[in-house]
């Protein structure tokens, strides 16, 4: 018999799953941009050094992100604001796709801000009056 608890901890689990999927790739392209920067520049562009400082700094932004999201997966409150920010990034990463004219650069992250979004609505619509830092 299912409680009413049970379809806010399923939306929860999957938007957890969502966002820690969506902040591993994303920090898995950072991390490849630091050892291969070949894999992630545009076909035909040769790594410099100022790729290569690039790709640190992106690193140093998605490496923590990931870390803290992976640290509060489960966590309602927690959920939100990080889901939100992950699937943002994504759309941005997607905006940047577009702009190198790469349709799976495009396409890729655009699919995982949509999920990540779905996720989130879907744990939004679950009960409402649930504001404490439950885990799953």
């Amino acid at each position: 018999m299912m409680t009413t608890r049970d379809p806010d901890k399923l939306a929860l689990r999957i938007a957890s799953l969502v966002t820690a999927i969506n902040v591993v790739v994303a920090c898995g392209f950072s991390v490849a941009g630091l050892i291969s920067p070949s894999a992630i520049l545009p076909t035909g562009s040769s790594p410099t050094a100022a790729s290569q400082v690039f790709a640190m700094y992106a690193a140093a932004r998605a490496v923590p992100l990931t870390l803290i999201t992976l640290a509060t997966l489960g966590r309602r409150l927690w959920m939100l604001p990080l889901g939100t920010l992950a699937g943002v990034v994504q759309l941005l990463d997607a905006g940047v796709g577009l702009l190198q004219h790469d349709i799976g650069k495009t396409i890729g992250p655009l699919t995982i801000a949509v999920l990540q979004f779905l996720a989130l609505l879907n744990l939004t619509r679950g009960r409402k009056t649930s504001a404490s830092d439950e885990r799953i």
